[in-house]
């Protein structure tokens, strides 16, 4: 800092302005200071501006499963409103869903200087393991139950499904059939609720669940149980990749969509606009998921308590719902 200061020809005091992003520096004088600290290769240490100010601008992100539609957004989206927050985002994969693991990934992100973290683990994993999470860390938990006593941003996954089953039964259709996620989501099992409670409030028949894993083929399988039975007019399907694997199925059982069934799915991914026929589905904003999520955590950080936070849904209508005939 001393070097930067001579070459700049100014105090250290203005080189630690500079470093920590002080407003009382002018301009001319902040890109001098900032020129001369390229010249010599000079970066502030994060490490000790932590130690002195109390924080580490870093926010720890534990995920169990990457490979979901739902979990990479939703990492994304909280990256995003992190980094416009000026935090990094330090990701850590769970491989196994046990204690020792769970305490092993804490460690590592308390060793990595974070502030807080943020969890995208499908939380009926955590519970049925029996899972508790170690003190210690201020955390904010994404889809989760109310075993664990932290604040909890999730969508309103049974709003999401009730507009969905509704929609369906306006057009006409007697009952509505679903293609579930898996039985250990959270999120599956909320939009399972959903689906089932509007039902009921409607006095339909409640048809058995057709569980899936998320994927199209999974759908796809489902679907093609489905498309056997002509009684089977409207499906709801827990995410719109598996109702790309029943939209299949079903053109291939010559069941057209929807002038014979009708479908709809969740998430609104991109591709689903050009799905054929483009799906009517439910969207979730992932990017007030994320902002909301990391604004809680900064909450907590302040030493407040954030209330849970249910972010609305809408029903986006397509082409794969029709009056029924």
């Amino acid at each position: 800092m001393a070097d930067v200061a001579a070459l700049a020809g100014v105090s250290g005091q203005t080189v630690s302005r500079v470093a920590n992003n002080r407003t009382n520096v002018d301009a001319t004088t902040r890109a001098r200071v900032r020129a001369a600290m390229r010249e010599l290769g000079y970066r502030p240490n994060g490490a000790a501006r932590a130690l002195r100010n109390g924080e580490f601008r870093g926010i720890g992100v534990i995920v169990f499963e990457l490979s979901t539609f739902g979990t990479t957004r939703a990492l994304d989206a909280i990256a995003t409103a992190a980094t416009e927050r000026g935090y990094a985002v330090n990701l850590m994969p769970v491989l196994d869903i046990n204690q020792r693991a769970v305490n092993e990934t804490f460690d590592r992100l308390s060793a990595q200087a974070v502030d807080g973290v943020i969890i995208l683990i499908e939380a009926y994993l955590l519970d049925e393991a029996g899972v508790q999470l170690p003190h210690g860390l201020p955390v904010v938990i994404v889809d989760s139950s109310a075993h664990y006593d932290y604040p909890v941003v999730d969508t309103d996954q049974f709003d999401g499904a009730r507009q969905a089953v509704t929609h369906l039964l306006e057009l006409g259709h007697r009952t509505v059939h679903h293609v579930g996620g898996p039985r250990t989501s959270y999120p599956a099992a909320h939009r399972r609720r959903g689906w089932e409670q509007t039902l009921l409030n409607h006095s339909r028949d409640l048809p058995p669940v057709h569980f899936g894993d998320w994927t199209a083929q999974s759908g796809y399988e489902a679907g093609c149980l489905l498309a056997k039975d002509p009684s089977v007019t409207a499906i709801f399907a827990a995410n719109d990749q598996m109702a790309l694997g029943v939209l299949r199925a079903l053109h291939e059982h010559g069941r057209p969509v929807p002038a014979q069934v009708s479908v709809v799915g969740f998430d609104d991914m991109e591709e689903s606009a050009h799905f054929w026929p483009p799906l009517t589905t439910v969207r979730q904003s992932f990017a007030d998921l994320g902002r909301h999520a990391v604004e809680s955590l900064l909450t907590t950080l302040a030493s407040g308590r954030p209330q849970p936070i249910a972010v609305p849904t809408e029903l986006v209508i397509r082409k794969s719902t029709a009056q029924i005939g």
